[in-house]
């Protein structure tokens, strides 16, 4: 049974006046297009199709909030850096980004999603700097852990962890399998009640 059994969509925004009321806790998950966010929060909330999951990369365009519960909200950022889109588009996702984070006052936590085959990309790199400049806590969810073989999935793991030098914390997760969701679902929370 899911945590959030109210959990719902609320909107979409594509400009800073359509993001909805700053009041309550909100935590944001970005990713990289393909790396599998919106099955990643599908586990984490318990609900199929609560993101909506795609076969082409780059579905998530605009700034989605979703209620869990009465003040608490989940944020799925656009997916970025694999997402067939032109360059304005792009810098338009960018400058949205940056004000979602710089003025968002509700915002306590950051969940990125990374493909552990892929590790950390430029792009995962950027967003990380966004969460930095106002201090927020950032979890990095390796995803498609079950597509490497467990010594590599840990070597991989460890990898991004030295990379980062305690930056973030750092798990490994896969939807398919639902390995790691307890873990992501109680840092979802541990950054709610901050």
């Amino acid at each position: 049974m899911s945590l959030y059994p109210e959990a719902r969509f609320l909107t979409s925004a594509n400009a800073v006046s359509q993001f909805v009321p700053d009041s309550g806790a909100e935590v944001a998950v970005a990713g990289r297009s393909n790396a599998g966010k919106s099955s990643a929060i599908n586990v984490i909330v318990n609900r199929r199709q609560f993101a909506r999951t795609s076969k082409i990369p780059g579905r998530t365009q605009l700034v989605n909030f979703f209620s869990l519960r009465d003040g608490e909200r989940l944020v799925d950022l656009p997916g970025y850096g694999f997402a067939r889109v032109s360059d304005k588009k792009r810098r338009h996702w960018g400058g949205l980004l940056s004000e979602y984070f710089r003025v968002r006052e509700s915002l306590r936590g950051l969940i990125m999603v990374v493909d552990i085959r892929r590790q950390l990309t430029e792009y995962d790199r950027r967003m990380m700097e966004f969460a930095e400049i106002v201090e927020l806590p950032i979890h990095i969810l390796l995803t498609k852990a079950d597509k490497l073989k467990r010594g590599q999935a840990a070597t991989a793991a460890l990898e991004v962890k030295k990379e980062l030098g305690g930056r973030a914390t750092v798990q490994q997760f896969s939807a398919l399998k639902r390995d790691g969701e307890d873990e992501a679902r109680e840092v979802l929370e541990r950054f709610l009640q901050t």
